[in-house]
């Protein structure tokens, strides 16, 4: 088990001064997407190159193609040497006979102003339909974006779920004695440093209108929690009360944080205004209480205590009062995340000494092991509830995971030269 899960966790936030483990990926570090495994279903689709694409600074083809493969719903068919442009009519007899059930075409076009327009058509190959097709004017900054819009496009139009690819994540990584707080895509790519420090950064959390980040940061060389405004790099102190200060949770409507503080004596859950002010006492247990986490209608807060004499998770009234114990498979189940649907609740179990992500429906009770490596870490679902993301251990490397809910396509983003800890997936962007 590393000494990070356990900081982390903030059941053994006395170990956070004694961190060690040293872990880096570099600013410019890209990412490579590796898809494993086969879901039961995938719908087969054909992305040709956008017609103009190869004097673009972005593949945007290839980033849309990626975004749809890693969501574990669809499978490429092979369409090297082709190129089409959202105008192509194309011959769908062709493209049935290659297995595909639907066709992706576009173009991208440098303007005079610098700016790129990106444009886009979706075919039914089957039915011969026309699904529809968007256009974008964005600047070279934005070409990703755009790729994972027309991802998003996609998978609602053959699906019906929205899609989540045009969202963020948040991540920390370590260089040397240097710890920063990135925002990435949601496939990890184009990464934007919100804060450097020389002291660990911890817990990020997204604001549920998605311009704050929450975190926990030992620059006072203790635990403190700030609240980080995304866009201006602004952050306002929230908790720096005595003893420690950890695990933020936003409530669904972003006006408080329900936080861990230790002011009192041992950690106890307490609920804060999300600009500061005199914390509310939520839990009033002699045990430890801890890793808080709202449900989406704000009625109920998810937690983890070591009451029962080992860490399990717990449910509570987001106003306060008495706990129901949750997870009974086990006795060490830390982390806990729930869908924004409502509908599931992910955790990390021990399991036989390695530490493995579980999922739980709320509504049965039934508990699945979705991962088959040893050090899982720090779950956080996508905003559409269809994908998680996590931290672990894989053939010797620290990587940074998102599976889908069966556990079986799985897709690693991988730094060149380190790794990533700490992920938090963003809401859909307003």
């Amino acid at each position: 088990m590393r000494l990070f899960k356990n900081i982390r966790s903030d059941l053994y936030a006395v170990l956070l001064a004694t961190l060690t483990t040293v872990f880096a990926l570099p600013a410019s570090a890209q990412f490579r997407v590796e898809v494993s495994g086969v879901g039961l279903t995938q719908l087969p689709i054909a992305v040709t190159a956008f017609r103009g694409q190869d004097s673009a600074p972005q593949k945007i083809s290839a980033i849309a193609q990626a975004d749809l493969e890693r969501s574990g719903q669809f499978r490429a068919v092979d369409s090297a040497g082709v190129a089409f442009d959202e105008s192509t009519r194309p011959d769908v007899t062709v493209w049935r006979q290659r297995g595909a059930d639907s066709l992706l075409t576009g173009s991208i076009a440098r303007l005079a102003d610098g700016r790129y327009d990106v444009r886009f058509r979706l075919w039914d190959v089957v039915r011969g339909q026309d699904l529809g097709g968007q256009s974008y004017v964005v600047t070279q900054a934005d070409l990703r974006l755009s790729a994972h819009r027309i991802a998003d496009f996609v998978y609602q139009k053959l699906t019906g779920d929205k899609g989540a690819f045009s969202t963020r994540i948040a991540y920390v990584t370590k260089a040397g004695t240097r710890y920063q707080l990135w925002v990435a895509d949601a496939d990890g790519e184009n990464a934007q440093s919100a804060l450097a420090s020389p002291e660990p950064i911890i817990s990020p959390a997204w604001s549920p209108d998605g311009g704050r980040l929450a975190y926990v940061s030992f620059e006072s060389r203790k635990p403190v929690v700030y609240v980080h405004d995304v866009a201006s790099g602004k952050r306002r102190l929230i908790a720096n009360f005595r003893g420690s200060n950890s695990a933020p949770a936003w409530s669904p409507d972003g006006r408080t944080l329900a936080v861990t503080l230790s002011r009192d004596g041992g950690s106890q859950l307490y609920v804060i205004d999300a600009n500061g002010g005199e914390p509310r006492r939520l839990s009033q247990s002699s045990s430890i209480d801890t890793e808080p986490v709202y449900t989406p209608d704000g009625k109920s807060i998810y937690f983890v205590s070591d009451r029962g004499g080992a860490p399990q998770i717990y449910k509570m009234p987001a106003s306060g009062g008495g706990a129901e114990r949750v997870t009974f498979s086990g006795n060490y189940n830390i982390s806990p995340a729930v869908s924004p649907d409502g509908r599931w609740l992910t955790y990390i179990s021990r399991v036989s000494g390695g530490f493995k992500l579980h999922l739980m429906e709320l509504a049965s009770g039934a508990v699945t092991a979705i991962t088959d490596t040893a050090a899982d870490e720090r779950p956080s679902f996508a905003p559409n509830s269809r994908l998680i993301v996590y931290a672990t251990q894989q053939q010797g490397r620290e990587a940074l995971m998102t599976t889908t809910l069966d556990g079986k396509v799985k897709a690693r983003l991988n730094g060149q030269n380190g790794d990533i800890r700490e992920p938090d997936w963003g809401p859909f962007q307003k």
